[in-house]
């Protein structure tokens, strides 16, 4: 199935029902006075993250989505029935923006999570609401209002603990097969990947973290050349990209060239992405002579005027790749403890900030 980022969607909520002006007209109570009842609520339109959907595919075929309206109120106390509500669900990791103003509506980042995507009308007032000692048999009533209307744009964001980055045939599907569960197609032509593809990769039995590729870049990438641009996006959700670089290219190219063009595509498309932790993986190690690899990387490394991490593996023979896994998930759980204690320390803060205590405070509950 062919891999749909982005669609454009409307969603329609009904309109409310409208409210009746009713009189009682039963034996024995010729004033029986108003009994119009309201209409009922239109139904609305909602989001939901579902963890078993992997593409938003289905909503290039189903563009307009729209709920019910509300009934009508009816005489006699009679309530109209509010219409069900659509439930549309997403893949984790849907951004979804308003087509006109740009708004970010919802970022779909857990399973299960919902968002009200379209609000449903109310339903209106039927004359029982508006009876009193001085206005005895009203005939207002209220009609009900319209269900909001939205433009959609939805953008599927990978989401991932690490994600790949270089030139077509620099490794990286060879890379995520050997680490991981995936199984991408591997060829040995440029742009065999066509799409982002996601592994596991088992540690231990409980420890764990998922790894993204996306198609190769190219120079010009950034102003919409080759294939990766269109799923730059899916790094943006990732902790740390792993810049893998083809030691040992064919045609003679530099290897030093390829991987500044990289740089330099990923700073024009977004500063965020580029600021992100990056390392360097030197793959293809198998087909450099072993008197010559030192030196060669040495040199790579001195041209390309990197200071970072680098790291020296073979993706085909898995030379090195246990290693890079290992430091990739110490590398992990120092940013989530990171984050968890700067998480306490900014509960200590606000803690120390109150003054006295308010039983009534929702951020403190009694224990019996």
């Amino acid at each position: 199935m062919k891999f749909i980022d982005e669609a454009k969607i409307e969603v329609i909520a009904g309109d409310g029902g409208n409210g009746v002006a009713s009189f009682c007209r039963e034996k024995f109570r010729p004033f029986g006075g108003p009994d119009g009842g309201d209409g009922g609520k239109g139904g609305s339109i909602w989001a939901v993250a579902d963890r078993n959907i992997n593409t938003l595919v289905d909503f290039r075929y189903s563009k307009i989505h729209k709920a019910k309206n509300g009934e009508n109120g009816r005489g006699s106390d009679c309530y109209g029935k509010g219409a069900d509500d659509i439930f549309l669900r997403m893949p984790v990791g849907t951004l979804v923006i308003d087509q006109n103003d740009g708004e970010l509506v919802a970022d779909l980042t857990e399973h299960g999570q919902q968002i009200l995507l379209a609000q449903g009308g109310e339903g209106g007032w039927g004359n029982i609401h508006f009876k009193s000692s001085t206005n005895r048999a009203p005939r207002q009533k209220t009609e009900g209002k319209e269900g909001q209307r939205r433009e959609l744009r939805l953008e599927l964001k990978v989401l991932a603990d690490i994600g790949l980055l270089g030139m077509p045939n620099a490794g990286k599907s060879t890379f995520i097969t050997a680490v991981s569960n995936a199984r991408p197609k591997i060829a040995d032509y440029p742009f065999t990947t066509l799409h982002p593809n996601l592994g596991v990769v088992r540690v231990s039995h409980e420890k764990s973290f998922v790894i993204a590729d996306i198609p190769g870049l190219i120079e010009g990438a950034s102003d919409g050349a080759g294939l990766g641009h269109q799923f730059l996006r899916h790094l943006q959700r990732t902790r740390l990209l792993l810049h893998i670089v083809d030691l040992a290219p064919f045609d003679n190219v530099d290897p030093v060239k390829e991987a500044k063009a990289i740089v330099k595509e990923l700073k024009k498309y977004d500063e965020t992405l580029f600021d992100k932790p990056r390392w360097l993986v030197l793959n293809k190690l198998d087909m450099v002579p072993e008197e010559e690899r030192a030196k060669r990387i040495k040199d790579f490394v001195k041209r390309f005027g990197w200071k970072g991490p680098v790291f020296e593996i073979s993706a085909l023979t898995r030379e090195g790749c246990n290693d890079l896994v290992l430091e990739i998930y110490d590398y992990l759980e120092q940013q989530r403890q990171s984050e968890q204690r700067s998480a306490e320390t900014k509960i200590m803060e606000e803690v120390r900030a109150i003054d006295s205590i308010d039983p009534d405070d929702p951020r403190f509950k009694t224990i019996d």
